[in-house]
């Protein structure tokens, strides 16, 4: 599965502000209440996360998404390698409790 392909399934969901799209990298903003949504969209395309919301993160994970401002416990991260790629897609809570940004890259390997 490419990056616009994961795309389209998210304009399924309700986005409160695209801010960035790009081969490799799509970034959204999308409403806080509706995490659970945006997990089961995710999980269907990527399986389960790889570090789970309230999970302390990997060393191996903090460097992995690094270049993209890293990953903390209140945060999640789902991974998976489709082909010669890798999709990672990261959950960021916002202190406002009311949105969540995602971003969603696509790493050559």
């Amino acid at each position: 599965m490419e990056l616009r392909e994961i795309i389209e399934k998210c304009e399924s969901l309700k986005i409160y502000e695209e801010r960035f799209i790009a081969d490799d990298y799509y970034e959204v903003v999308f409403y806080t209440k509706d995490t659970k949504q945006w997990n089961e969209l995710f999980a269907d395309i990527l399986g389960l996360p790889a570090k789970p919301y309230g999970v302390v993160p990997s060393e191996e994970d903090v460097v992995l998404t690094q270049k993209h401002g890293g990953l903390r416990e209140n945060q999640t991260l789902f991974k998976k390698a489709i082909g010669s790629t890798l999709m990672i897609a990261m959950f960021w809570p916002w202190q406002d409790d009311v949105r969540t940004t995602i971003k969603v890259v696509s790493i050559a390997q």
